[in-house]
């Protein structure tokens, strides 16, 4: 047990260090290693965890980490995967904050700053694509062979998209009204 304790917390420590742009783009880097790397998870688990996380209160990676962590390990794993994924960002803030403060008139720090916005981008689109394609294909990958399409999903996504776009609705209403829609249709 303390070996997995301690494989959550240097795996989450490494994901919080890593975590530039914030919860959307570090989704690729969680699944890689609780998926891929330690299978702790199945994609689908892993998925669902990534929704719950979305609509429960507070920031997408510390939730994904104590839900991750609580499955794997109880409540000592929700702990220790909650704190690594805050500590590593939290002391590099603080080291980032003192450096560009000391060093903000540099155009090549600048220029950093900008080219960490387009990665960031980058990793957002990648998550929401894995997301829609395990939602509506049922698989991460962009082998259609296997995939079954889930026509249900598709138009409560159709929906839901059109109404936020035209009525502007307040957004925990579409969560709501499409939970019910996923107890009808499954």
């Amino acid at each position: 047990m303390n070996n997995i304790i301690f494989t959550l917390l240097t795996t989450f420590l490494q994901i919080g260090l890593l975590s530039i742009g914030g919860g959307y783009a570090i989704i690729p880097l969680i699944q890689e290693q609780v998926v891929n790397s330690y299978n702790w998870l199945t994609l689908q688990e892993y998925t669902d965890i990534i929704a719950i996380s979305q609509m429960t209160p507070g920031p997408l990676v510390v939730n994904t980490a104590s839900f991750v962590g609580i499955r794997i390990a109880g409540i000592p794993g929700a702990i220790v995967a909650t704190l690594g994924s805050i500590l590593s960002g939290f002391i590099v803030s603080i080291v980032l904050y003192n450096f560009f403060k000391k060093h903000k008139d540099i155009d090549s720090i600048s220029n950093v700053l900008k080219g960490l916005r387009s990665s960031s981008v980058g990793l957002i689109a990648s998550a929401a694509s894995t997301i829609i394609m395990i939602a509506f294909l049922g698989t991460s990958s962009f082998n259609f062979d296997n995939a079954d399409i889930n026509i249900a999903a598709i138009i409560v996504f159709i929906i839901s998209l059109l109404l936020l776009r035209k009525y502007k609705p307040n957004p925990v209403l579409i969560i709501v009204v499409s939970g019910f829609a996923g107890l009808i249709f499954y």
